[in-house]
Order: C-alpha cells, then structure tokens, then sequence
C-alpha cells in the first residue's frame, strides 16, 4: 500500500533516533505549541463573544486568532515534511515516518492535517449559517470538522514535541518537557471548554457532569503524567487548566461589549466569561501523591487503573457536589468566582438565572454514578497504555 507508515529502520537510522543533535528546541515545536494556545484563546474568546455580543461577522479577533493558529500549523509542518523529504539529513528522515512517499515526524503530518481541517472548516461554516439560520445546531458538519482540526494540531503537537524530548537530554529534555506540560494542560482545556453544556455549575448535583468529566480526564492525566515521569504531573497539567480559567475569568469582564442580536433578556456592558474552573487540581494532587508511595508503583496496571478511576472520581465529587453550593449562594455573585456573569439571551425561566440544580429521576442519578465509575477506571487504565505508548515515541 502506497499510504503505509514505514517503521523498519536501519542499523544507523536506529542509532540516530536514540540522541536527538539538537540543541535547542526546534522552531516548528514552537509553531504547534504556539498554535495550540492561540486556539485556546480564541475559543474562549469566541464563546465569550457569542454570550456576549452573538454570532457576528467571520472577522472577528477570536475567529482570526483561532485561523492563525491554522496557518501556522499548515505551514509549519507542510515546511517540516516538505523540507525532510526533498533536503532532510540522513538523521532527520532517520526520526521520520513515510506517508504517501513523503517523509517527516508522525506529529508533523497529523497536524498538518489538522490545520487543512481547520481552514476548511472557516468558509463550510458561513455556507452552513447562510443555508440554514444561525447556530441551528451546536454540533453541526462544519463545527464537527472544526473540532476534528483542533484536536488534531493539539494531539499533533504533542507527539511532535515527544519524538523530541524521548531523543533528548539534559536542558533540552527539560524545556521540552515543559512545553509537553504546557500542551497537556491546553488539552485539558479544550476537553472541559467542549463539555462546558454538560459541567456548568447547574449540572453538578447530576451525574452527567461527573461522567462528563471521567470519560477523558482520567485519560489525559495518566497519559501525561506518565510521558513526563514528574512526581506531581497530574497537579501541574491540572494547574495550566486552573490559572487559565481563573485568569480568563476575571480579564474578560473588564472589556466592553453588549449584545447585537436578539432577543435580549439580559443588559450586559462587558464581556461574559465561562463559569468558576471545577476543582479538578485537588483529586490531580491527590492521584499524585498516591503515585508517590513505592508500594502502588508496584501495583499491577489494572490495580492501578482501579485506584486511580475511584480515587480520582470521588475525591472530585467530594469537593466539587459541596462547593456547587456556594456556587448557587449570593456568596459567589462577585468578580471572584464570577456566578453573576450570564449569558445576554437566557430567559427568565433558565436554572443558570433561577440559580437551580439539574435534577434527574432518583434511578437515573445512581446509574449515572455508577457509569462513572466504570467509565474513570477505564479512562485511567487507557491513559496508562497511551502513556506507555507516548514513552516509546521517537519520531
């Protein structure tokens, strides 16, 4: 098949996989890592800009940061494969992958299509809304392939900065493995950014939030911690997601912005961030300092899987259940946590305005709960094997 991914290697392509020759970190992991925040900004910013202003023009500084960030990617590894197909040295095509009879990192190729993705996704977009209304449906074609590009840039820039640091040592090893940290916590931002329907303060006495979030934390913790081998890896991803909602949360409001597309049931004069982050940094700390212990590194992976997917759920439910409490009391209406902050067109009658709990039939709460369980002991025991995985990367 013309489109295999060739992974036999020669004795001396072998060896030149082991140490990478760089020196400092190469300019197109700077590319992904800085594309990969620009869309992280930018998706906040547009969500912000929708529950402030509404759908506006394509123009906007959230649309254009966010497409920026697909050029870039586009570019920047087109011009890797390119420049390691047709002038790549014997080392560099020896810590790439052959697609289609081209040649450059796996990362490089997986976000190149990410970006493709992405700029596709800008002009599907203004057709869908110009066909069929504004944001008929959340999930539409053309916000799904959006999504499928995002996600490909992220994981891309992921793998990419792993064949690096797994082929790199002493400073270099280091500075990748923050960038690696970086791109972990970005990753945790836009699965919690994706699911933000489904964990909104309103949603957290149900177990939809908890299955919501068990379904890719767990996966993406374990899986991070473990490529990184940082005592407290899980706390410092689960920092990057803290600091950036806390950070949007309180910068956001201090720009103007009203309302330009009904119907109106709010007046807002500034613009409306998302909600207060969930405390997923305390169950993370928690997973780690049990990781700590000598006696559970010696644990079979599924034991593993099994405390890591119980431990982290219910600690979360611990300390989450009672702080969506005070989420809902007058207490929390303020610039600190931010519950005043509403969306321009939620009527009257919407919980986020009444400041009420989803409430589910009695059964149905338990079998969610339990769902949840079974879903975090899964999520973890797929982040320890995509995390073994992410170990072995070289190219």
């Amino acid at each position: 098949m013309s489109s295999t991914i060739v992974t036999a290697q020669t004795p001396s392509r072998i060896s030149s996989l082991r140490v990478s020759q760089a020196q400092t970190v190469p300019w197109y992991v700077w590319s992904c890592v800085i594309a990969s925040a620009s869309i992280m900004i930018g998706l906040y910013w547009d969500i912000s800009w929708h529950a402030t202003i509404g759908r506006d023009t394509f123009w906007t500084p959230a649309h254009l940061l966010i497409q920026f960030a697909a050029l870039l990617t586009a570019f920047s590894s087109s011009g890797l494969i390119f420049s390691t197909t047709f002038a790549g040295s014997p080392a560099a095509k020896g810590a790439s992958v052959n697609v289609l009879g081209f040649r450059g990192p796996l990362g490089a190729f997986i976000s190149a299509w990410g970006g493709v993705a992405m700029l596709t996704s800008a002009p599907f977009d203004n057709w869908w809304h110009d066909a069929y209304g504004l944001d008929v449906k959340i999930i539409s074609p053309p916000h799904a392939l959006l999504a499928l590009g995002i996600g490909a840039i992220l994981a891309g820039g992921v793998i990419l900065i792993l064949g690096e640091m797994n082929r790199a040592q002493g400073a270099l090893r280091k500075q990748l493995e923050y960038l690696l940290l970086l791109s972990g916590g970005l990753l945790l931002i836009l699965y919690l950014i994706f699911n933000l329907q489904n964990t909104g303060r309103v949603m957290m006495h149900s177990s939809v939030c908890y299955v919501a979030v068990v379904i890719g934390l767990p996966l993406l913790l374990e899986a991070m911690s473990r490529a990184l081998n940082w005592k407290f890896g899980r706390t410092a991803m689960a920092s990057v997601y803290t600091l950036f909602f806390l950070l949007s949360l309180w910068i956001f409001p201090l720009f103007p912005g009203e309302p330009k597309l009904g119907p109106v049931y709010r007046q807002v004069t500034h613009m409306i961030p998302m909600g207060f982050p969930l405390l997923i940094l305390i169950p993370a700390l928690v997973l780690d300092l049990l990781q700590a212990n000598a006696k559970t590194q010696a644990w079979g992976k599924w034991k593993q899987s099994l405390v890591a997917g119980i431990v982290f759920l219910g600690v979360l439910i611990g300390v989450q259940w009672p702080f969506a409490n005070f989420l809902m009391s007058p207490g929390a209406r303020n610039w600190i946590f931010g519950t005043h902050y509403i969306y321009y067109a939620a009527p009257p009658t919407s919980l986020d305005v009444r400041y009420l709990f989803y409430q589910s039939t009695v059964n149905g709460f338990w079998m969610g709960m339990a769902a949840a369980i079974v879903v975090s002991i899964l999520s973890a025991r797929l982040g320890i094997v995509w995390g073994d995985w992410m170990g072995e990367v070289r190219r």
